[in-house]
Parts: C-alpha cells; structure tokens; sequence
C-alpha cells in the first residue's frame, strides 16, 4: 500500500479474485501508512503481491517474508510462530 512516498506491505486475508484482481481483508495493523486499516478491504492486482503463502498437511508454503522475519525475532518467539503456523524455515 502507498501512501505518499511510503510503501508497506500487508497480509491480506481472506481474499478472492475478480474481474480486475483480487479483493481481500487487510490483516496486519499499519505501521507506516496511515490510509488504510486493519481490517479493510482492499483491492489489487496480480503486480501488488510481493508474498504469498497457504498451509498444505499442517506445514506452510511460501511466506517467504515471515521466514526472513523469524531472523529478527528472539529465538523463543521465531520457535513459537513455526511450531503454532508450520513453517519449515
């Protein structure tokens, strides 16, 4: 999402697709922008997505941003998020 010269990446889930894209709910609080909110909805094009990600027998596929976040986590908290979500990163 852009606001100004600011750009922030969101999680948006659930979303679907339609005739121009795809519409979703944002699922993450803004940190730097200040146009939209947790929970809105919010509609974008295959160009937008930067990460994507689904859970397939219990482990997830893709996500790659949240594995890159784990790094920045105290090793307790980045142990938690994989054992609770799957992830294999």
């Amino acid at each position: 999402v852009k606001d100004g010269n600011i750009t922030e990446h969101f999680w948006v889930v659930p979303f679907r697709r339609t005739e121009a894209g795809f519409v979703g709910i944002l699922s993450n609080q803004p940190a730097e922008v200040h146009n939209v909110v947790l929970g809105q909805n919010i509609e974008f094009t295959r160009d937008d997505i930067s990460d994507w990600g689904y859970t397939r027998n219990g482990h997830q596929v893709g996500s790659f941003t949240a594995c890159v976040m784990f790094k920045r986590m105290s090793k307790e908290e980045a142990d938690e998020m994989r054992t609770r979500f799957g992830f294999d990163c």
